[in-house]
């Protein structure tokens, strides 16, 4: 008997500074939690403007790239299935409203990052806390 053949989902994580903060989500639907903005990409789209299309969606900051951080794929990142995951760190200017499959969005720094925080999202933002301090990038 033949196993169907079943591949990760393709999604984007987006890591928004704005003056020293980044900016967080708090998610409508389940899991429900904190969480960088983000989403699946779309058939015939590149990573890079499902990350742009998902942050403006979630909230409502037109945002320019700056670097792709790092992929995270634990098949366990997310617990409604398999998603690999490449994380952009963007900039933009002015205040983030939640919108689409977010309640709220606000401006976070590291010591005051919400107690729940959804998917693998606190180990990234784990990441790019030591990035800032130290210069490293997290190891593959």
């Amino acid at each position: 008997m033949s196993e169907k053949l079943r591949n990760p989902l393709l999604t984007v994580d987006i890591i928004i500074e704005i003056d020293g903060k980044i900016v967080l989500i708090e998610r409508k639907n389940p899991p429900h939690g904190w969480a960088l903005p983000g989403g699946f990409v779309d058939y015939g789209e590149s990573i890079e403007s499902a990350a742009v299309r998902e942050a403006a969606e979630e909230t409502s900051l037109a945002v320019k790239l700056t670097d792709q951080f790092y992929t995270y794929s634990d098949p366990h990142r997310d617990p409604r299935h398999h998603t690999v995951s490449t994380v952009f760190i963007a900039t933009a200017q002015g205040e983030p409203h939640g919108a689409d499959d977010a309640k709220t969005a606000r401006l976070c720094g590291e010591a005051d990052l919400p107690s729940a925080i959804a998917f693998d999202h606190r180990q990234i933002l784990r990441d790019y806390f030591t990035l800032k301090k130290t210069g490293r990038r997290p190891r593959p």
